[in-house]
């Protein structure tokens, strides 16, 4: 009988402690362990806020809300929100209390940001608010404006540019052949004139080289005729002069025959040109079956974009396909 007695009171003590640890336990979390001091604060909003609401001095709990009170004013109606910290807390009187979460999914807290102010607040006295920011609210502003966005600015731009896709496949339908076949045979004949071009440089080369040499021994002669006074040599320097003149006309007469055999040359280039062309026509009907598929792809783009905006902000990858073989 005793041994029961004494293990009841055993149980008793136990719990006894427990509830002691309990009621310590939350009056430290409540920050509620002494003496405090009264504040309050006004908002248009108070969502989230209620009794036993944490406030927080720059992250560190110094008390709670003890009690919300509605008060209209204006024809709209604001909420006071009584605070108490702990007693003998300075407050500078130029902090802000902001209604805050810490966290995505966090408790909102009464976030008391310190001032600057070498001025403390006074109990009882009102603290600078506030409000808190919406983040769900901002999220759906911003999706309003891409939806209008989508709707008024990037709708048009599709549709822009697949009627300028469909005028470019037009173009070269109607108008592409003719003109790649007459570029083809343009630089077939251009190719044929530089070829011919090539084979007629080293002589005229030689030519003008030969030219130059005659001129030179021409004005050396010239010197020295100067020099010595001698008739015999100017002689001889004249009819320099004439055979000079003499292969200079020869040069003139080669280079207009060149200029004018030419015009078969030119001919030529143009009917390799020409040559050129058809090959590209002939392979027209594949580039516009490529320009078709990229016109079909930006319609079905503009038409998922026109029924489905939000594309535009995130989509699905595409499906993983099987490796091929």
């Amino acid at each position: 009988m005793r041994s029961n007695r004494i293990n009841y009171f055993i149980v008793g003590l136990f719990v006894l402690a427990s509830v002691v640890g309990l009621v310590v336990t939350v009056a430290v979390l409540s920050g509620r362990t002494g003496a405090t001091d009264a504040y309050y604060a006004v908002y248009k909003n108070v969502t989230g806020v209620k009794y036993g609401t944490q406030v927080m001095y720059e992250g560190y709990p110094i008390g709670q809300v003890e009690k919300v009170i509605p008060m209209p004013k204006a024809g709209r109606m604001l909420f006071r929100v009584d605070l108490t910290v702990r007693e003998g807390w300075r407050i500078p009187d130029n902090s802000i209390a902001t209604i805050a979460a810490p966290g995505l999914l966090s408790a909102v807290t009464i976030s008391i940001a310190a001032g600057d102010s070498q001025a403390a607040l006074k109990p009882g006295s009102e603290m600078p608010s506030q409000e808190a920011s919406n983040i769900f609210a901002v999220m759906s502003t911003v999706a309003g404006e891409m939806s209008a966005l989508a709707q008024n600015n990037i709708k048009p731009l599709l549709i822009t540019l697949n009627k300028v896709a469909g005028d470019f496949g037009e173009l070269l339908e109607k108008d592409g052949r003719v003109v790649f076949k007459d570029i083809g045979s343009m630089v077939r004949e251009s190719n044929a004139l530089v070829e011919d071009l090539a084979q007629r440089i080293p002589k005229i080369a030689t030519n003008v080289e030969d030219f130059v040499d005659r001129m030179r021994k021409n004005s050396d002669e010239l010197s020295a005729l100067l020099t010595q006074e001698n008739r015999v040599r100017v002689e001889r320097v004249l009819v320099s002069l004439d055979e000079a003149g003499k292969g200079l006309n020869e040069v003139m007469t080669l280079t207009r025959g060149m200029v004018k055999d030419n015009r078969g040359n030119v001919d030529k280039s143009l009917t390799d040109a020409r040559y050129v062309l058809e090959s590209v026509a002939r392979h027209i009907d594949s580039i516009n079956q490529n320009m078709e598929g990229a016109a079909r792809n930006m319609y079905e783009f503009s038409r998922q974009i026109r029924q489905n905006p939000g594309l535009l902000l995130g989509g699905t990858p595409p499906k993983d396909q099987a490796p091929t073989r």
